[in-house]
């Protein structure tokens, strides 16, 4: 893949508004169910792929501070913003391991394309793949060469959890999602909107693949798929 990629809102609005847009995703419901089908575990390592702002692989590395949280995306304004909030997340948990002595949480932000991701963490090396809203505004053979980066990635028997634009089940879902399309492009979103991932998971040689929860929202239904490298 090249150094091209999409940018996180596509062509709807510039970067420094993700968070306020995703926000209307119900993002607080979608991204504690990544966390719960993640369980990261201490010690274990979870990459975060096409992290965004930051928010999930944060809410990840709160969850289990002694696990290692790498968050990627080839963004440099997004990774910024994620690193504006680590520090925030920082300060605050320097406050509250003062309090408690509980650790606080930290990621460590790597700038790559998620098909790059054996050159930066190695073949075999992650128990834990998540990625959210990225695989929408790929191509069909973009989409297919980050679940095959993952897969390379993964330990036997690791987990991938993708929440992502799904199967738009109901006329109301499908109207809602044209948002989406109209900012990321039709060609690459419909595919997502008449259910390929599950396909494409599996394909990618995941077993195990399940749509786990389906949260409908203002711009379409988000699936949760979990899988494992068998």
């Amino acid at each position: 893949m090249s150094d091209d990629f999409t940018p996180a809102l596509g062509r709807l609005a510039p970067t420094r508004f993700y968070d306020p847009v995703v926000a209307l995703t119900r993002e607080r419901r979608w991204r504690s169910s990544v966390v719960m089908y993640s369980s990261p575990r201490p010690g274990e390592t979870v990459i975060d792929v096409g992290c965004g702002t930051g928010s999930l692989a944060l809410l990840l590395a709160r969850a289990e501070p002694r696990a290692t949280i790498v968050g990627v995306d080839p963004d440099p304004s997004v990774l910024a913003a994620a690193e504006r909030k680590a520090a925030t997340e920082r300060k605050a948990a320097a406050e509250r391991k003062a309090a408690t002595g509980r650790p606080g949480a930290t990621v460590r932000w790597e700038r790559g394309m998620g098909d790059a991701l054996v050159s930066l963490l190695g073949t075999g090396s992650v128990d834990t793949a998540v990625s959210s809203l990225v695989l929408h505004q790929c191509p069909v053979p973009v989409k297919r060469a980050l679940l095959a980066s993952m897969h390379a990635v993964l330990r036997p028997g690791g987990r991938l959890v993708v929440a992502d634009y799904g199967w738009q089940r109901t006329r109301l879902m499908r109207l809602a999602f044209r948002t989406v399309q109209l900012a990321d492009g039709r060609a690459d979103t419909q595919p997502n909107a008449d259910g390929v991932l599950p396909e494409l998971i599996a394909g990618a040689g995941f077993g195990d693949v399940r749509e786990a929860e389906v949260v409908p929202t203002v711009t379409g239904s988000i699936s949760l798929y979990v899988a494992r490298r068998p």
